[in-house]
C-alpha cells in the first residue's frame, strides 16, 4: 500500500530542499522524523509536517502500523518561478528569480515492497592462449 502526500509551491529553491530530502529517502518513518528534528535546515519543518501528514493518513485512513512504514520515494521538483527586478547601476534592472518547489512523498510498508529479482549467474569461460 502506497500513501502519497504533496506539498506544492513551497517557497524555497529545489536545490536546497533536495539536501534534506536525500537524508530521509529510504528510511523508516520514525527514524526519518528523528533525522529531521536534528537537521539544521529551513526545509526540515515543512518536510516534517508533510511526513507527519502522510503518517496520519496511513494510520487513520488505511489502519496501517506506523512501525512498518518507510519513505519509499521523496521527489523535489521545480515549481513556478517568481520573477522580480532589482535596480542596478546606470538604470539597468536585473532579474531576480524566486524559485519554488513541489515536494511529493510516498510512504509504503515493507510487505508491499516489490520482490527484488535475483541477478542471473554468469559463467566465466576461461580463455587459454594458443601456442604456435
Amino acid at each position: 500500500m502506497n500513501i502519497t502526500a504533496k506539498l506544492n509551491d513551497y517557497r524555497q529553491s529545489p536545490r536546497k530542499v533536495r539536501l534534506v530530502a536525500n537524508l530521509i529517502r529510504g528510511q523508516k518513518a520514525e527514524k526519518a522524523l528523528d533525522l529531521l528534528q536534528v537537521t539544521v535546515k529551513r526545509a526540515t519543518d515543512p518536510i516534517a509536517t508533510l511526513l507527519n501528514s502522510a503518517i496520519a493518513n496511513a494510520k487513520n485512513n488505511f489502519s496501517l502500523n506506523v512501525e512498518d512504514l518507510f519513505v519509499k520515494s521523496l521527489t523535489v521538483d521545480t515549481g513556478a518561478i517568481l520573477y522580480r527586478r532589482m535596480p542596478r547601476a546606470r538604470g539597468v534592472a536585473y532579474a531576480i528569480r524566486k524559485r519554488t518547489s513541489h515536494v511529493t512523498l510516498v510512504l509504503s510498508t515493507k510487505d508491499a515492497e516489490t520482490p527484488k529479482l535475483e541477478k542471473p549467474v554468469r559463467t566465466v569461460k576461461k580463455v587459454t592462449k594458443k601456442t604456435k
